[in-house]
């Protein structure tokens, strides 16, 4: 039988563990250091004797406190002791947080990133709120954004509906950039799409496979199976994360795309949970990530 003792006791219990989760995922949660999420992915149309190996980044989000200069910093330093062959950024650099923190300037992170270091080069992407942040582009309906402008002042490419061939010793492979999916607000809850997957596909001239950069994975189902690997980021892991459950996804696919390696009809994709937080200040059971892929052909 439950006394009023049990129940005064299980109460507070309660609120004890309630306080302790939620002072984790508004504190700690969103400045922990990234961790690296490690995946070995070996799609059925990848050469054989060719391995690749991947760092991504998503969802920088540069803001004080949460996503500051001296933490991209620690990063940067991060992904380059990697050591990976080529390394890729996709999309959000800009803040996410206008009421809780205050914006670092685009020079500025983008200068911070400008560090990294790999053989086959730094690789970019835009996301969504590269382009809501400047209000030209949202008026003009496109344009260059200035965070495109930003990373290309600092040397790093970027790629919106374009392809690039990469040489990695006597192989090649393709890195395409698709443009952002919801680049432009045109309503509530509304958005128009600067995309176009044929384009970016039409753009590979030769059979060595690809690599397709897209902000975010709603693209997937799309995504032909010529292309072997899909990278993205956008859902921050769901940002709260319950038992493996997102309450709240930014796609309209919900949960089945919120995070790591997914397969469907023998098509590979890998969606990053991120680094920074957008709405709120928070995270739980989704902590801050970069990405460290190896590609190689599936085992015989």
């Amino acid at each position: 039988m439950l006394t009023r003792r049990a129940f005064l006791r299980g109460a507070l219990a309660g609120a004890a563990s309630a306080f302790a989760g939620a002072a984790y995922a508004f504190g700690y949660g969103p400045l922990q250091a990234p961790r690296v999420a490690r995946y070995r992915v070996a799609p059925s149309n990848w050469p054989k004797g060719f391995a690749l190996e991947i760092a991504a980044l998503s969802d920088l989000h540069a803001c004080d406190p949460w996503m500051s200069i001296e933490r991209i910093d620690a990063i940067v330093d991060r992904m380059n002791a990697l050591r990976p062959d080529v390394i890729v950024l996709l999309g959000d650099y800009v803040a996410g947080l206008h009421h809780f923190a205050t914006p670092i300037p685009s020079a500025q992170w983008a200068r911070a990133l400008a560090r990294l270091r790999a053989p086959l080069g730094v690789h970019a992407i835009l996301g969504n709120h590269d382009m809501w942040d400047d209000r030209k582009v949202r008026r003009h309906g496109g344009g260059a954004a200035p965070a495109r402008i930003a990373l290309e002042d600092n040397s790093i490419p970027v790629y919106e509906n374009q392809a690039v061939r990469l040489a990695h010793g006597d192989r090649s492979f393709w890195l395409a950039g698709l443009a952002d999916q919801y680049a432009i607000p045109v309503g509530r809850r509304r958005w128009k799409g600067l995309d176009d997957l044929p384009a970016t596909l039409a753009a590979v001239t030769t059979d060595d496979p690809v690599i397709l950069l897209a902000h975010e994975p709603d693209i997937f189902p799309q995504v032909p199976e010529r292309v072997a690997l899909t990278l993205c980021g956008h859902t921050h892991g769901g940002q709260v994360r319950l038992f493996g459950w997102a309450p709240i996804v930014p796609s309209r696919f919900g949960n089945r795309y919120v995070y790591g390696h997914i397969v469907e009809d023998e098509k590979h994709l890998v969606v990053s949970g991120g680094l920074g937080c957008t709405g709120l200040p928070v995270r739980f059971g989704a902590p801050p990530e970069v990405l460290h892929i190896r590609v190689e052909a599936p085992a015989a």
